[in-house]
């Protein structure tokens, strides 16, 4: 059979970008700072008075250290005033003698009543403290509002309580006394010193880079020689506190992660001559046709386990190829850089990386999860020679 002489055949392939362009990124690096923080407001001692008769002033200066985007530490003089107030009740006719000798006083009736007390105090203490919206959405210098939370405790050095002048009404907590009421079993006088412990939430409102404003809460618990009456338990004052904090120096530095330059394939157009002439047999072959799996890097803002807005078009892409190729698998596995956390943490973040890449194929793309394998490493492997580029999820599908 006759062919033509000569066949000319072109075939022409476009060029192929192997890696996805990216932007640059940037990237804010967390600095240790100190700051000083200066507030005021009110404090309320637990008693048995009217509450408005249990409201104090109150201060509070503090030098402090952030050591990290979560943890921290300061050093705080809280001072002014704390309140007391008891109520008596009638004492019946029949009481006891106050020396103890078990006689009994007949017609001895001492008046019910009520009387307040107020003394001095300063107390310096050490607090831990937490930033629980940096533990709970990752670390951001430009979020306006923060929560804390401090656990702590220090010293309480009193004065100026003494029952026989500074009670409001002295000759009715005289008489109390007298008779053997056990109410002011822990009257002090002079100067006294207590340890305390205390806990609290702290709000911050940022309004530049170097000063933001807060509010403050703690309650502080003693011993029960505090207040001077002896109740069996421990005694409280609560503190609500307003002010000012000032950062000493930068909080962070920025730095900008170049985007990778993509690899460029070229396949150069084949021009092929065909002549007619027998055709030789085939030889057998054993070569193997190696296809190059589909893959797509998830990258990730630092303690961040959200895929960000412009990571998301490569998940999309992952879900397209799955749909497209309904026999195909895909391999999820997370990662966290090695440079910053601890492995602990970066087990966590890498982890919830692929899940969250996993979540996302399975809920808004409708992906089966039987076709996903989720796999983390921590920072126990780092894929890429750039540190940053470690905080990712790997997608390959087969």
């Amino acid at each position: 059979m006759k062919i033509k002489n000569i066949l000319l055949s072109c075939l022409m392939l476009s060029g192929a970008l192997s890696v996805s362009a990216q932007e640059a990124k940037t990237e804010y690096v967390p600095n240790p700072y100190w700051y000083i923080q200066i507030q005021g407001g009110a404090q309320y001692t637990l008693g048995e008075v009217d509450f408005k008769d249990l409201i104090s002033p109150n201060v509070q200066v503090s030098v402090g250290r952030q050591f990290s985007p979560i943890f921290g530490a300061r050093l705080s003089v809280n001072a002014w005033q704390s309140r007391a107030g008891i109520n008596f009740n009638e004492i019946p006719t029949w009481v006891q003698g106050a020396a103890g000798t078990g006689t009994v006083t007949p017609g001895l009736v001492v008046p019910a009543g009520q009387t307040k007390v107020k003394w001095m105090y300063v107390a310096p203490g050490i607090d831990i403290t937490f930033n629980l919206s940096n533990a709970i959405y990752g670390y951001n210098p430009n979020r306006i509002f923060n929560l804390s939370a401090f656990i702590g405790g220090g010293a309480n050095i009193g004065w100026g309580y003494d029952k026989e002048s500074n009670w409001e009404n002295a000759a009715l907590a005289a008489q109390h006394a007298a008779v053997g009421d056990n109410a002011f079993e822990y009257a002090w006088t002079g100067t006294k010193v207590r340890g305390y412990a205390r806990a609290g939430l702290a709000a911050d409102f940022k309004v530049s880079e170097a000063v933001s404003l807060g509010l403050e809460v703690n309650a502080n618990t003693l011993s029960d020689h505090y207040n001077g009456k002896k109740a069996n338990n421990w005694d409280w004052y609560f503190n609500a506190l307003a002010g000012v904090k000032i950062n000493l120096g930068p909080t962070h530095t920025t730095r900008t992660i170049e985007a990778p330059k993509p690899v460029e394939r070229i396949v150069e157009k084949v021009v092929e001559k065909i002549v007619e002439k027998p055709c030789p047999p085939v030889e057998p072959t054993n070569a193997v046709v190696v296809k190059e799996p589909f893959r797509r890097d998830v990258f990730f803002n630092i303690n961040q386990t959200t895929v960000a807005k412009k990571e998301l078009v490569k998940v999309q892409e992952v879900a397209d190829y799955l749909k497209a190729n309904p026999n195909a698998t895909v391999e999820v596995t997370g990662y966290a850089d090695r440079g910053t956390g601890n492995p602990t943490i970066n087990n966590r973040l890498s982890k919830q990386r692929a899940q969250a890449v996993f979540n996302l194929l399975t809920k808004k793309h409708k992906i089966a999860a039987s076709r996903i394998k989720v796999d983390y490493k921590g920072d126990t492997i780092q894929p890429f020679a750039v540190e940053v580029e470690n905080r990712v999820a790997i997608c390959i599908a087969e």
